[in-house]
């Protein structure tokens, strides 16, 4: 009989999570053994079932998923970590592998790349969703840090929920559309926006962009004037 490689996912989006495991379960040789909305459920859940492999949100309602990879490789060292993200940019990547990431995903492509991923993350390779190689993401974390383009301060005072949104917001989705993409309701998603705008001090979606555009969160020629 082959033995299964467990899983375990940590991410607060119960549809995202049951697409995960539909699609984890096309191949035999894994298997899902727990899942858990939140940082703090999925610590508990490593400590206890020490899976091969843990699937974790960048943006989860307590903590950010960097944070809770440096936790899960203190608490499971053998447990392998991909992050799965909306989130693409350098400074994102390099964070994650510092943390103890071995893998990254794009939730966009997930359903074409997971299984690729998988295989390749459990075989104690780097994976990354994009044309990036092996050595490049051995390059990426040789870079300290602290020369991580978001240092800005006030950034910091986001929860990652608003963070994630934030994101979104200056890629210029609308307020329908990020409630779709993140499960939540439209009214939900403006609440965060008006907390967004409140604690940055900006006033127009505009700002917004720039802002965003500056910390290099998002690429310049996406600004819409």
């Amino acid at each position: 009989m082959v033995h299964k490689k467990t899983i375990l996912i940590i991410d607060d989006h119960p549809l995202f999570r049951e697409g995960l495991k539909a699609v984890i379960g096309r191949n035999d040789r894994f298997k899902v053994i727990g899942e858990a909305g939140n940082g703090r459920e999925g610590l508990q859940m490593a400590r206890e079932l020490k899976p091969d492999l843990a699937l974790v949100d960048m943006s989860l309602p307590d903590q950010s998923g960097i944070q809770l990879t440096r936790e899960l490789k203190n608490a499971s060292p053998k447990t392998c970590i991909m992050i799965i993200t909306m989130h693409s940019k350098v400074d994102y990547i390099v964070k994650a592998f510092q943390a103890g990431a071995t893998g990254y995903v794009v939730k966009e492509s997930a359903s074409e790349r997971l299984l690729q991923g998988i295989d390749t993350v459990l075989k104690g390779e780097y994976f990354m969703d994009s044309s990036v190689s092996h050595k490049v993401v051995k390059k990426l974390m040789q870079f300290p840090e602290q020369e991580a383009k978001i240092t800005d301060a006030t950034y910091e005072t986001l929860t990652p929920r608003e963070q994630e949104i934030m994101v979104l917001l200056a890629q210029g989705l609308s307020t329908k559309q990020i409630a779709k993409k993140l499960f939540i309701s439209p009214k939900t998603v403006e609440n965060h926006r008006s907390n967004i705008l409140r604690k940055l001090n900006i006033h127009s979606t505009l700002e917004l962009v720039r802002y965003a555009a500056r910390l290099g969160i998002i690429d310049v020629d996406l600004w819409k004037e």
